[in-house]
């Protein structure tokens, strides 16, 4: 079904390699012109809209392979939960305020015990719900990363009918069990529990105790059979917080193209040099920091071992990453395609999404800066505004007034 030309005038675009002034059509939800300025501007149609871009910046949609913010929607508390439907819903609107339009929801299958937004059931729940809601009610592009805790192995048989039933687009491989990883620490991985899992520390330590012998029946025959399924429909596979290049070999043996959050940058060296796509977190750029005490995410982009940024949990993260990364000194299409172009190519989207070419669809995001601070002013899904804001010119105002001493607070 065709839609009517859209035509964004005076913006800053944020192309592959430049920043190119001028102008950008938008037709039957593609991109059919950049016009530099200066060049011969098209002539309207008369049922055309046109938008103003007043020399904002306009940015390819944000590609986010990973994100929480589903989980922490449903339950924001340990044993505290809202329907996963009414969830969805919320989370959608956030997400498209935040510019991104593609969003990979991940879900962890660990095998928790009870009522927890990891526990196998409530996984399966909630696969179903995002699969319903993007075809029928949503606003940006909601698509499933599964994360298969790899010492669940009663979850093993689940993954297989989830592939088989083409219900996820990334699966990822995790190893969370205590004593390597993300939690090589000792007692980390009972301290993480206890705080946002609602267990106390008898069964935090049972749960570490199951872990580690499930560990020990681990068949890395079946994960082999999961992983060609789920290659062979097309399925990206990633694995998570690699720690060390032995691990790195491994998982690339089962297929795996992306390297999530690699603990130090020696792994994440040798995933690149692997030819493997590295992602590290964008609250890691925003804060500084791994929450974990991990690789720092900036040392990682400037030692060139970096390909592309996720929200991990937080979604507004993405685009404060971009300008983060600008304002330490890299170059803004740099920045840009590290949440846009080189996740679609990890993701194998770049046909369509990723970068603001002609003839690829039009996911957009037109960005303000205010003090150093960007704001989505609107964000385009298929040539369709779905998200838009104004701040109203009364405050404008009062920031003259506050410049001039004319008001206290």
């Amino acid at each position: 079904m065709s839609s009517k030309s859209i035509l964004i005038l005076n913006a800053r675009m944020v192309l592959p390699n430049t920043v190119q002034t001028g102008d950008l059509l938008i037709t039957d939800r593609r991109i059919e012109q950049i016009i530099p300025a200066g060049d011969q501007p098209v002539q309207l149609g008369s049922d055309w809209e046109v938008i103003d871009a007043a020399g904002k910046y306009l940015l390819p949609g944000i590609i986010d392979m990973h994100s929480d913010a589903i989980e922490k929607e449903i339950s924001p508390r340990a044993k505290t939960y809202f329907p996963v439907e009414a969830s969805f819903y919320e989370l959608d609107k956030k997400v498209a305020a935040s510019g991104i339009t593609t969003i990979y929801h991940s879900l962890s299958l660990s095998g928790e015990a009870g009522l927890t937004v990891r526990n196998d059931q409530m996984v399966l729940e909630i696969i179903e719900k995002i699969n319903r809601n993007n075809s029928f009610r949503s606003l940006v592009r909601n698509l499933v990363h599964l994360r298969y805790e790899i010492a669940n192995l009663s979850g093993l048989e689940m993954v297989r009918k989830i592939l088989q039933q083409r219900q996820v687009q990334l699966l990822s491989f995790m190893d969370h069990t205590p004593g390597q990883g993300q939690f090589a620490a000792l007692g980390s991985y009972e301290q993480y529990i206890t705080s946002n899992c609602g267990f106390n520390l008898a069964e935090a330590r049972a749960i570490v105790a199951q872990a580690k012998l499930n560990k020990e029946q681990v068949d890395a025959g079946a994960l082999q059979v999961i992983a060609d399924l789920a290659r062979q429909q097309g399925i990206v596979l990633a694995s998570h917080d690699d720690d060390t290049p032995a691990k790195v070999d491994i998982i690339q043996s089962w297929g795996v193209t992306i390297s999530e959050f690699p603990i130090n940058l020696e792994t994440a060296h040798y995933a690149k040099s692997k030819n493997m796509q590295v992602a590290v977190g964008a609250p890691n750029v925003v804060r500084g920091g791994s929450h974990g005490n991990n690789l720092r995410a900036i040392e990682a982009i400037k030692a060139g071992a970096a390909d592309l940024l996720c929200s991990d949990y937080y979604p507004p993260s993405m685009l404060a990453a971009v300008f983060k990364l600008t304002a330490a000194g890299f170059d803004l299409p740099l920045a840009v395609r590290m949440v846009s172009l080189n996740p679609a190519r990890a993701l194998k989207l770049e046909q369509r999404y990723g970068s603001i070419e002609v003839g690829k669809i039009a996911d957009l995001v037109l960005v303000e800066l205010y003090q150093d601070h960007p704001f989505v002013c609107k964000t385009l899904v298929g040539g369709q505004v779905i998200y838009q804001t104004e701040y109203p010119a009364y405050q404008q105002q009062r920031e003259d007034r506050w410049q001039r001493g004319e008001l206290v607070c």
